[in-house]
């Protein structure tokens, strides 16, 4: 796949400019002139091919030549309630939440919380979302949302009847009857996961779920960090999808 770019939206329909580190990369590491082409996308779901019109100070001048419908994404929308984990492993787990199709990413404040997700901290994790889609080829962004306190949140959700599973190593039903399940039977069109902090959900929190309608997971005998436990569900969900829609014999 061509290097892809991400252009701010409104996007016209023949022209759009690149500013700030996108035209940063492109100028001084891509070395780019007028008339190279590249691919560059809005984050809302549209792709271009473009020509590079003009190399300006601070922003490249763009025409789009066409158009592509390209739609990668899974088909279920997939959100992850999780009480954010410690510095880098946030990174990380933004990343790989976009790469595995995840569409919304809400950070939680639980009881036991390690990282309070503050404004700076949730702008660096929005950019490392436009620089993982730009790599693995999504054009929607996938969202992170305010922060939530749990309580607040495991009710909201329950309202709009989403299929909702809380991870617990208290929970009565095992991850792989869980998937096993999915895989013989049609999805919901909405999955909700939450993963609490490093020190486990609080009983006060446990009950709230339960009287929520949650389903409480245990994701197997070994204790999990919190980026990977996020991540074991969405590739559970990722993965029950790519089962569904594969040909029956």
């Amino acid at each position: 796949m061509p290097d892809r770019y991400f252009v701010t939206p409104p996007v016209d329909a023949a022209r759009a400019v690149l500013r700030g580190d996108e035209a940063h990369h492109l100028a001084k590491v891509m070395r780019v002139k007028p008339g190279d082409e590249i691919i560059v996308f809005d984050g809302g779901g549209c792709e271009w091919l473009a020509r590079v019109a003009a190399v300006q100070r601070g922003e490249i001048a763009l025409e789009l030549l066409e158009q592509r419908e390209m739609d990668r994404e899974q088909g279920v929308a997939v959100t992850l309630a999780v009480a954010l984990p410690k510095s880098e492993r946030q990174r990380w787990l933004v990343e790989k939440s976009v790469e595995l199709g995840v569409q919304r990413l809400v950070p939680l404040i639980t009881d036991r919380g390690v990282a309070q997700p503050v404004d700076n901290a949730l702008s660096r994790l929005r950019r490392t979302v436009v620089e993982a889609s730009k790599q693995c080829g999504r054009n929607r962004l996938m969202e992170i949302a305010a922060p939530q306190p749990w309580t607040g949140f495991c009710a909201a959700v329950a309202v709009l009847g989403d299929r909702r599973v809380m991870a617990d190593p208290s929970g009565s039903e095992d991850v792989g009857n869980l998937l096993d399940g999915w895989r013989t039977s049609r999805l919901a069109s909405s999955l909700v996961f939450a993963v609490g902090p490093e020190g486990g959900w609080t009983e006060g929190e446990r009950h709230s779920a339960a009287s929520h309608g949650w389903q409480m997971v245990s994701l197997g005998p070994r204790i999990l960090r919190v980026e990977t436990a996020a991540l074991l569900l969405a590739s559970i969900a990722a993965s029950a999808v790519i089962g569904f829609n594969d040909p029956k014999p």
